[in-house]
């Protein structure tokens, strides 16, 4: 019974991406960002992985494919120094914070 209520917790469907059509500006350009720096390894509105993880929803789960807590602080410093087989990625505070803004319309 236990392993059926996992399994069924875990087929549980991810709230939805927010549309482009909605996104801030704050949030467009952290789209742009994104395709610049991260769609080369992640896909942003599935789980499905691509080099590294889907990203859909993760600022809304209770933890990251490594298992930590989704914060701003530990996507920032994931971003910004790597974790395990991704490497750091070097933009810069303004581009962060867009990006940071567009992972949580995911």
């Amino acid at each position: 019974m236990g392993l059926l209520a996992g399994l069924l917790a875990g087929c549980q469907s991810l709230p939805p991406s927010k549309p482009a059509s909605q996104f801030t500006a704050q949030e467009a350009r952290g789209a742009a960002v994104f395709q610049t720096h991260c769609a080369r390894c992640h896909y942003p509105t599935t789980t499905q992985g691509l080099h590294g993880p889907g990203l859909q929803a993760l600022t809304k789960l209770k933890a990251m494919p490594s298992g930590a807590p989704p914060t701003d602080a530990r996507i920032r410093q994931t971003i910004l120094y790597g974790h395990g087989m991704m490497q750091p990625v070097a933009i810069d505070d303004a581009d962060l914070q867009d990006l940071l803004a567009y992972l949580h319309t995911l």
